[in-house]
């Protein structure tokens, strides 16, 4: 029996690197591999972390908070896995340690995506700690393999890092094929109706917290260009809804714009809707992309991350430029088809992610999972007194 231990600072269901790693380990239990995790709670030992109120206070503990699992955290994780010399260990962030690390993002890709790379880093020096740290990472011998969400990763990396050591797997995410799954005519009621919406509205739907990277502004303003169209917006914080919702009244399309505000349970707002947009900046693998395509919805995004790979244009959805015009022209154009021509689009968008299991994702990184056993013990054998290679440097 294969055991596998992920180290991740948290570990839960929903979105991000969290959902990554929660269902990875309920697929690979599934499998039947033994799977521990160690997380930043773990790290602390119990100790709790009690998080400032204040805004900017709160933004420099979440540094502290990466800061610390980078280090100390990386020195306890060494010896919780020293305790465990039978387990693969896969890393999903801030910590230097484990057989396998999986690529959630390349901070100066990131960074370069969002302006100016150089000001952003020195007006967040996190951002120069985290470049720093995953430059020893990936030059260095800290890790046997690197998972790639994307074919876009690896060109990422090497322009970031250069010569980047480990091995390179890509092993796409995966999609929760039984949550996400186009709505019944029923469920779709009454996911608008819960909304105040009736059966009439073309209904675009935008998720992400962070509106600036994710290109909510290239939506709200693209609704000049597609009067047809209703924004649904999913995600954000207080100030940056109000912002984005006054953006959206100084354009005239405020009466077309609705915020519901970050939620957990994302399948009632991709039901009720009939496209999903995302003229993301920068993304590694964007969970929320593959969510939507299996909810039956066609996806209008940008040639970031995964997309290219899986979204093929006028078939499952469109790629589109970083523009409101091209946003706005493609959403209209979405929403002028005929009942069954959306439909056929939301049949082909659901059959593009059919392979994307969450089971299909697991079986890869169990794969590799035992691949590296296999390398570790060959490499015992050939280190054991008595082996040929033993006698040779003698």
């Amino acid at each position: 029996m294969t055991h596998i231990v992920q180290i991740v600072p948290f570990i839960g269901p929903g979105s991000g690197v969290a959902g990554v790693a929660f269902n990875l380990e309920q697929q690979l239990i599934a499998l039947g591999a033994t799977v521990e995790r160690y997380t930043f709670d773990d790290a602390r030992q119990g100790r709790p972390l009690h998080w400032p109120r204040a805004k900017l206070l709160r933004r420099f503990a979440r540094g502290w908070r990466v800061v610390w699992f980078s280090t100390f955290g990386t020195t306890r994780a060494r010896r919780f896995l020293a305790e465990r010399p039978d387990a693969v260990s896969i890393c999903h962030n801030d910590v230097m340690a484990g057989d396998v690390y999986v690529n959630h993002g390349v901070i100066l890709g990131s960074m370069r995506a969002r302006g100016n790379p150089a000001w952003l880093m020195v007006r967040n020096p996190f951002h120069i700690y985290i470049h720093l740290r995953d430059r020893a990472r990936y030059r260095g011998r800290t890790h046997r393999a690197v998972v790639v969400l994307s074919r876009q990763d690896v060109a990422e990396l090497r322009d970031a890092y250069g010569r980047v050591r480990p091995r390179l797997v890509e092993i796409p995410n995966g999609v929760d094929l039984e949550r996400f799954r186009p709505p019944t005519p029923d469920e779709r009621v009454e996911a608008r109706s819960a909304l105040g919406l009736g059966t009439e509205e073309r209904v675009a739907v935008f998720v992400g917290h962070e509106f600036h990277r994710k290109g909510l502004r290239y939506a709200i303003e693209g609704l000049r260009f597609a009067p047809s169209v209703l924004l649904l917006i999913v995600g954000g914080s207080d100030d940056i809804i109000a912002e984005a919702n006054a953006s959206a009244q100084e354009l005239g399309v405020g009466d077309r714009v609705l915020f519901v505000g970050p939620r957990h349970d994302l399948a009632p707002f991709l039901a009720a809707s009939d496209v999903f947009v995302l003229p993301s900046a920068y993304e590694a693998n964007a969970l929320v992309v593959l969510e939507a395509l299996a909810s039956g919805l066609p996806v209008v995004t940008t040639r970031v991350g995964y997309a290219p790979e899986i979204v093929v244009d006028g078939d499952n959805g469109y790629l589109v430029d970083r523009d409101a015009r091209a946003v706005g022209e493609r959403l209209e154009e979405l929403a002028g088809l005929e009942e069954e021509e959306l439909a056929a689009f939301g049949r082909r968008a659901r059959a593009s992610v059919e392979g994307h299991s969450w089971r299909a994702t697991a079986e890869r990184y169990l794969a590799l999972a035992e691949e590296l056993l296999a390398e570790r013990a060959a490499t015992t054998e050939r280190g054991a007194p008595g082996s040929a290679e033993a006698r040779a440097a003698g």
